[in-house]
C-alpha cells in the first residue's frame, strides 16, 4: 500500500472514508451528504445518515433518509 497521497488508488482513497461523512455529486441533478459505511470494486456505496439535495423546476428540494444505496455508474465526484 502506498504511503504517499499522490500514489493512492481510487479505491484506498475511499477506503480511508469509511465511517467518515462524505459528500456525493450525482450525474444529474442530485447531491448526497451521508456517512460512509462500505462500497464495493463497482463503487456502489452504502451511505447512512443521508441528506440528498435535488434541483427540481421548482426549487431545490431536501430529503432526509436513514441508509441508502448508490449505484457507482451515477457517481461523478466524492469528496470528504
Amino acid at each position: 500500500m502506498a504511503n504517499n497521497p499522490s500514489q493512492l488508488l481510487p479505491s484506498e482513497l475511499i477506503d480511508r472514508c469509511i465511517g467518515s461523512k462524505i459528500w456525493v455529486i450525482m450525474k444529474g441533478d442530485k447531491e448526497l451528504v451521508g456517512t460512509l459505511r462500505g462500497f464495493d470494486v463497482y463503487v456502489n456505496m452504502v451511505l447512512e445518515d443521508v441528506i440528498e439535495y435535488e434541483i427540481t423546476s421548482e426549487g431545490r428540494r431536501i430529503t432526509k433518509l436513514d441508509q441508502i444505496l448508490l449505484n457507482g455508474n451515477n457517481i461523478a465526484i466524492v469528496s470528504k
